[in-house]
């Protein structure tokens, strides 16, 4: 069992509307700062090295969101991301709130037990996953530990969406379930952003469990991005177009307020860096 929990200090910004996605992404584009540098994905364990423009995380997020949709997902609906240290990750976690969907990304390093747990709490229609995550001298099959996820488990998404990592073997797909990222990103139509309430859930993130049953935090959008976007500039003291990097994962709650969203409302170059040992 796993329980979840929503702040009760009362509501803020009542009845006023927004985009964490305009606001990290199509903002800055419109202000000029479309060839800026949003990220920089460094992998020491796949000897790449890639920086990523604000125009063209733009590109792959407004093409996911419309994918989502194609598949269903609109605002209120909650996506699980289980993917490795790699930008796909942080454009799906755009990509949903971009539609208002809710995502819940957990952590790579999960097995199957504690994925279940959390998919059958979190109830997505759509499970969006990775082939393989790598680590030093080995590599951690994502699908295989997703398959026993759903085995053992209740709830059973419509969809999953799996990304095939570049010069690796394919996965094979389950007819009628599977997406390949690849081919629903080539056909695919940009989307726009969707407005939602500043109490709107941003996302779902469960905490580890070891002092207890893991406890799905429920965290709103409009206070979140006042927040972070204050925290670079008047705590970390970053001015928009800086480098920064937080030490952290893209599962815990560190790497997704420091690594994708605060940097990116803020201007600024994340870094995403992609190594587990």
């Amino acid at each position: 069992m796993i329980r979840c929990l929503l702040r009760d200090s009362g509501p803020g910004f009542v009845e006023g509307m927004l985009n964490i996605c305009y606001n990290a992404i199509d903002r800055h584009i419109e202000n000029g700062r479309g060839d800026k540098i949003a990220i920089i994905y460094d992998s020491p364990v796949t000897n790449t090295k890639e920086t990523i423009t604000y125009k063209e995380v733009l590109e792959q997020v407004s093409k996911l969101a419309g994918v989502l949709v194609k598949y269903g997902i609109k605002k209120g609906d909650t996506v699980v991301i289980y993917m490795p240290m790699i930008p796909q990750a942080m454009y799906t976690m755009l990509a949903c709130a971009r539609i208002g969907a809710i995502h819940s990304l957990i952590f790579g390093g999960f097995a199957s037990k504690e994925l279940s747990g959390r998919i059958d709490h979190s109830k997505p229609k759509v499970v969006v996953t990775a082939s393989f995550g790598i680590e030093p001298g080995r590599k951690v099959e994502y699908v295989p530990l997703l398959e026993e996820a759903l085995r053992i488990g209740q709830h059973k998404p419509d969809k999953v969406l799996i990304y095939n990592r570049p010069n690796m073997e394919a996965v094979p797909l389950v007819p009628g379930r599977d997406l390949d990222w690849e081919e629903e990103m080539a056909k695919a139509q940009s989307h726009d952003c969707v407005p939602v309430l500043s109490e709107h859930p941003l996302y779902i993130l469960y905490t580890s469990g070891t002092t207890g049953l893991p406890k799905g935090v429920v965290r709103p959008t409009g206070g979140y991005a006042v927040m972070l976007n204050w925290t670079m500039s008047s705590i970390y003291g970053l001015k928009p177009g800086e480098v920064w990097w937080a030490a952290s994962d893209l599962g815990w709650v560190v790497g997704h307020s420091y690594i994708c969203y605060g940097p990116l409302l803020h201007g600024n170059t994340t870094v995403l860096y992609e190594v587990r040992k």
